[in-house]
């Protein structure tokens, strides 16, 4: 289960309802009664706080977010989406890593889920990360 208070419209989370889990993009937010509308690419549906959960962030959500990849010499991976950077220590470890954009730098000591890595990417660029992929 996700904290409401973490939930920003826009962040990509998993709901699940009688047993069905659907992946979706969060589209609206009901504070007072703390239930949030997911989009699954097809139609909204709400769910009660506890129906949200976090999605593992790993190499594919990064690919479906339209990161690039580029290994190092060193054996380090480096993520790429304009500006932003997302580097692991080795391929595959998301253990730990940083983060950078421009001349902000942090240091990610556990691993987190997508909408944490979305939060980060605004705080530090003030774009919401999506899987748009940016023109060059």
């Amino acid at each position: 289960m996700i904290k409401f208070s973490e939930i920003k419209n826009g962040d990509y989370v998993m709901a699940t309802s009688d047993g069905e889990v659907w992946q979706g993009e969060v589209v609206n937010l009901h504070a007072s009664n703390k239930q949030v509308c997911v989009y699954n690419g097809v139609q909204e549906f709400w769910f009660e706080e506890n129906e949200i959960s976090a999605l593992p962030l790993d190499e594919s959500q990064l690919m479906k977010l339209s990161f690039e990849k580029e290994k190092m010499d060193d054996g380090k991976v480096k993520y790429k989406k304009g500006a932003f950077r997302v580097l692991l220590p080795s391929d595959g470890d998301f253990s730990h890593f940083e983060l950078w954009y421009r001349d902000e730098y942090r240091h990610i000591l556990h691993p987190i889920a997508v909408h944490e890595l979305q939060n980060h990417y605004l705080d530090m660029t003030k774009v919401h990360l999506t899987d748009e992929v940016f023109m060059q």
